[in-house]
């Protein structure tokens, strides 16, 4: 099942990659031009950035965008430690993903489709050959080498047989060449649909074990049951650990999931834990006596912190790695035997820390990010190479996306330059922080602003307030294309982490508990608008507001609270809360960790939190932005604040995005899209 490249085809995968690599027009733009619309076609970022355990390679995944089809190109990339060399080993019509070094550092295992379906492939780097070891029908993922470097474990989706009752459908033997309608679906679970993918079968992921070398992939778990990874070699490679909730009533337990173990033997399982709440993210220490875990507590609030804990795996002992730091941890790793390195968002950005068992943390780099193209959220990833303590990750500032790049010892160094071709030929608005408290209490407010390219001092200019999703997630200062595209069009823009968001401790995170949306929120955005209007940068004749999801909760519950705005912009909104929880996909978490009780037994407190309740405050003129197929905030939503606003005769214009689901600018014309729109909208009606 194996074929070595030749040199000859070494050379045409070269010559392949370079012809399909974006490129920018030919003519380059002068220095002083501010961004297009059409740069984010040309922008590219990397992610998925695995070291090798001895640190000497870096595999990642080099995201472009295809003009052509519309969708993201994603090659696999190698860069040389020692020699800073960056070569492509495929970057072609196909797709790669999921890069996973084998112990050893010899072999690269990936998923593609480059075989037809998307199956795990091996590149031996010496060698410099490549072959499929999988022949599945669905993709897999969470891929993991055996510590002796013989197999491979990975998940894949199976599907579960049909019910009695669909089975006793009569369906009646259609005529040769009839054309009837699609079959009716039958929907029989309670977590029955995802946004992203629409009404789901029941299908559920399953671990399976393959040769390193390629052979029959065998499944070793099953059930109705939704079982993650990662998943991790213990027990001298004779189990697989994992994370599932395998209760009976496991769909209604939106805070609930155990580490179990499966012996490859006779696939029998162990449950290795049983706290209240979610295991998961588990490691192994490289004595294989520890399994190191994330816990998040199971008790009814919108957000909890990750917290560090450790397994004897002999003894099955528990025992927590108390760090006293009041921030969500996740993606440890073993650094040795008594130390591990994890990932967490703090005041807006993404870090890597050392950890010993004592919980003794030590920073190691703080400017993951950039692997989230249209905004800046915090976002990014690491890898570790165990064997030198190098870390690798996606390096972003507030002018570019994701770079790959390594921390050794203090020092960090960066290997790749993917947009200066297309951003270093771009005037960018300069990203400035700003600390306020909130008008409400007193709360302090961390934020930042993008000055307008070219922008002068003593000067006012209309401004946008731009509000992020979640709302338990956070911005920070690192490049979002939407963002620059506002300032180039002369907004100064101001995005926070009001109340709420990630990365200021699970009490800030908890402030909005019972009041999404509301007054208190409003106020933190309102009063870091005044401080600008004070700092004598906005224009108070030109005040803007937009946002997405929880941000486009957040610009309707606004517009019926003031009228202060010129115009705004609403993305993916939630307009009422009843209507909503029982309709999209996330309903059950939401009503057992967000509200006090059922919809229907807590009427006043659901509508208290809806935007529709203050509709007939509204006149604001208001754009609705929203993909037709979403199951998150669905379209009804929208369409309900729409009919509400045209009933007042107030301005407003529902934009229906066709084919997109809750991320709706997965598209890269979609983030086109989404902030061309918004910029006409607000050209109506902006004051000059």
């Amino acid at each position: 099942m194996t074929n070595k490249l030749s040199p000859t085809a070494i050379s045409l995968c070269l010559v392949s990659a370079l012809l399909l690599a974006p490129t920018v027009a030919q003519e380059q733009p002068a220095l002083t031009k501010t961004l297009q619309a059409e740069d984010v076609f040309a922008l590219e970022h990397a992610n998925s950035v695995q070291i090798s355990p001895d640190g000497n390679y870096i595999a990642y995944v080099r995201n472009s965008f295809d003009i052509m089809t519309d969708n993201t190109r994603r090659g696999l990339w190698l860069v040389d430690t020692a020699t800073g060399q960056h070569t492509p080993l495929f970057a072609d019509k196909h797709s790669y993903g999921n890069p996973t070094w084998s112990p050893d550092g010899k072999r690269l295992a990936f998923t593609s489709n480059r075989s037809g379906r998307n199956q795990i492939h091996v590149f031996w780097v010496e060698e410099q050959r490549v072959a499929p070891v999988t022949e599945v029908p669905k993709s897999p993922s969470q891929m993991a080498w055996s510590r002796d470097g013989e197999h491979l474990a990975f998940m894949m989706a199976v599907e579960e047989p049909k019910s009695d009752f669909a089975k006793s459908v009569h369906t009646p033997k259609k005529p040769s060449k009839a054309k009837w309608g699609d079959s009716p679906i039958i929907v029989e679970r309670t977590l029955y649909q995802r946004d992203g993918r629409g009404v789901t079968k029941s299908a559920y992921n399953q671990v399976f074990v393959v040769p390193s070398e390629g052979g029959s992939a065998r499944q070793i778990t099953d059930g109705p049951f939704q079982h993650r990874g990662p998943l991790v070699w213990a027990d001298n490679d004779q189990q697989i650990v994992f994370s599932a909730n395998r209760n009976k009533d496991w769909e209604y337990q939106s805070r609930e999931s155990d580490l179990w173990a499966v012996k490859l033997a006779d696939n029998s399982l162990h449950q290795l834990t049983d706290l209240p709440g979610d295991e998961y993210s588990a490691t192994l220490s490289p004595n294989g006596q520890q399994l190191a875990f994330i816990h998040g507590e199971n008790t009814p609030v919108p957000y909890r912190n990750g917290t560090l804990h450790k397994l004897d795996w002999d003894t099955g002992a528990l025992a927590a790695i108390k760090t006293n730091f009041d921030r969500s941890l996740g993606s440890p790793k073993w650094m040795d035997n008594q130390r591990l390195t994890v990932q967490y968002n703090d005041r807006g950005l993404t870090k890597v820390a050392e950890v010993n068992l004592n919980g003794e943390l030590t920073e190691r780099v703080s400017s993951l990010g950039g692997t989230y193209v249209s905004r800046p959220y915090t976002s990014g990833m690491y890898s570790l190479a165990p064997q030198t303590g190098a870390i690798a990750f996606t390096h972003a500032t507030a002018y570019d996306l994701a770079n790959v790049a390594v921390e050794v010892n203090g020092e960090v160094q960066q290997y790749t330059d993917l947009n200066s071709d297309v951003l270093g030929y771009r005037d960018l608005g300069e990203v400035k922080e700003i600390n306020y408290t909130s008008s409400f209490d007193g709360t302090e407010i961390q934020g930042w602003y993008i000055l307008p390219p070219g922008y002068e001092a003593g000067k006012t200019y209309p401004t946008l307030v731009e509000i992020h999703g979640g709302p338990h997630a956070a911005y920070g200062p690192v490049f979002g294309i939407e963002h620059q595209r506002y300032a180039a069009e002369g907004y100064v823009v101001l995005y926070v982490n009001y109340r709420g968001s990630t990365s200021y401790g699970a009490e800030f995170a908890n402030l909005l508990d019972g009041f999404y949306a509301s007054e208190r929120d409003f106020a933190d955005h309102m009063s870091g608008l005044d401080k600008l209007i004070e700092m004598g940068i906005a224009d108070s004749d030109n005040l803007f507001i937009a946002g997405g999801s929880a941000g486009g909760i957040a610009t309707a519950y606004a517009v019926g609270l003031t009228d202060r705005f010129n115009a705004a912009a609403a993305t993916n909104p939630v307009i009422n809360w009843v209507s909503k929880t029982l309709t999209a996909d996330s309903s059950i978490g939401q009503i057992q960790n967000q509200f006090p009780a059922m919809p229907w037994e807590d009427l006043a407190h659901y509508w208290k939190r809806s935007p529709l309740s203050l509709v007939g405050n509204v006149t604001t003129p208001t754009l609705l932005f929203t993909g037709e197929l979403d199951r998150r905030t669905p379209m009804a939503e929208t369409e309900q604040f729409y009919q509400a606003l045209q009933l007042q005769n107030v301005d407003s214009v529902m934009v229906r995005v066709p084919g997109a689901y809750h991320g709706v600018t997965a598209k890269p014309s979609r983030i086109v899209a989404k902030v061309e729109h918004a910029l006409a909208w607000f050209k109506r009606y902006r004051k000059e």
